[in-house]
């Protein structure tokens, strides 16, 4: 239940909000709502364990629905489809453009995504854009969100400052994001996620040799965080570019499955390397390793023009 939930709550609706309400600056608009999920980490992380450490996980799980009880009450009273419906052109939109009309819903049936996915599965980007999410899942959500608290805790680390170790990171990821939605509408998307994949990568194989000390955790904290999903307004502008901003949130929706995909492969390979050798590392190297190769391989996708 929680799997479904969140998928269905997941980075994909920032696709379709900024491709839906904005003409303009879509990059940054996509960097501000998915890094809204590392402000999250940052204040339910240090919370929860420490509500699992002193009480209970049951209890810890009452902040987060009462969270979502919130924000489902509040998508229900103030939350709207698209701009026409409260009489707004897109945000950006040239002076003078007109409000467009309201429309029928449009007829959306079971077998919909899978016509977009038959339609694009032909081309190229797409492949490279799903496997190179494929590596972001398995580097992220997969890895370090699950097994983090674990892997510290084998180095003689409590929960409670582990929880804090990622908090740190959602405030770099915070900045990282957002900055990578600005730096997204300006310059080449394909060269930002070289980067942010190959700093990725590096910080990977600085893990398991950083010793658990602060300075050593500070340091992949800051390098880790400042990238941990900024490769999602650049994947989103290039999907955009690529399959037009109509076909992009359910395009995007088929990426990103792949990078729940990877999660679910880390998430699992990870903990069954640690069964069996008693130790994260070789799971923390080959997801480094895999970075590289994602860093490499999105600069295989031909260079298109630039699309506001």
């Amino acid at each position: 239940m929680l799997g479904i939930g969140s998928g269905m709550t997941a980075l994909v609706f920032s696709a379709v909000v900024s491709n839906r309400w904005f003409d303009s600056h879509r990059g940054l608009v996509v960097g501000v709502l998915t890094a809204s999920s590392a402000t999250g980490q940052l204040i339910f992380l240090p919370v929860g364990a420490w509500l699992i450490e002193h009480v209970g996980w049951r209890l810890a799980v009452l902040p987060v629905f009462v969270a979502c009880a919130l924000v489902a009450l509040l998508v229900w009273a103030f939350m709207r489809n698209r701009p026409n419906e409260v009489g707004l052109a897109p945000y950006g939109a040239a002076p003078g453009t007109p409000v467009a009309p309201l429309a029928p819903p449009m007829h959306v049936t079971f077998a919909t995504p899978f016509q977009v996915l038959a339609s694009v599965a032909g081309q190229r980007v797409f492949w490279i854009l799903f496997g190179t999410f494929f590596i972001c899942g398995l580097s992220t959500n997969g890895l370090i969100q699950t097994h983090f608290i674990s892997l510290c805790g084998d180095a003689g680390m409590g929960a409670v400052p582990a929880a804090s170790v990622l908090a740190m990171m959602g405030a770099f990821d915070l900045v990282g994001t957002i900055g990578s939605g600005w730096l997204s509408d300006r310059y080449d998307n394909r060269k930002l996620l070289l980067i942010y994949y190959g700093l990725r990568g590096l910080s990977l194989f600085w893990l398991p040799y950083s010793e658990f000390t602060f300075y050593g955790l500070s340091l992949f904290a800051m390098f880790y965080g400042l990238d941990w999903i900024a490769t999602v307004p650049p994947t989103v502008r290039l999907v955009a570019t690529t399959f037009g901003k109509e076909r992009a949130g359910m395009v995007f929706g088929w990426v990103f499955a792949a990078h729940q995909l990877g999660a679910a492969v880390a998430a699992w390979g990870a903990g069954r390397v640690r069964t069996l050798l008693l130790t994260y590392n070789p799971a923390l190297l080959a997801a480094g390793a895999a970075c590289l190769v994602a860093a490499a391989l999105v600069m295989t996708i031909r260079r298109r023009p630039r699309q506001d």
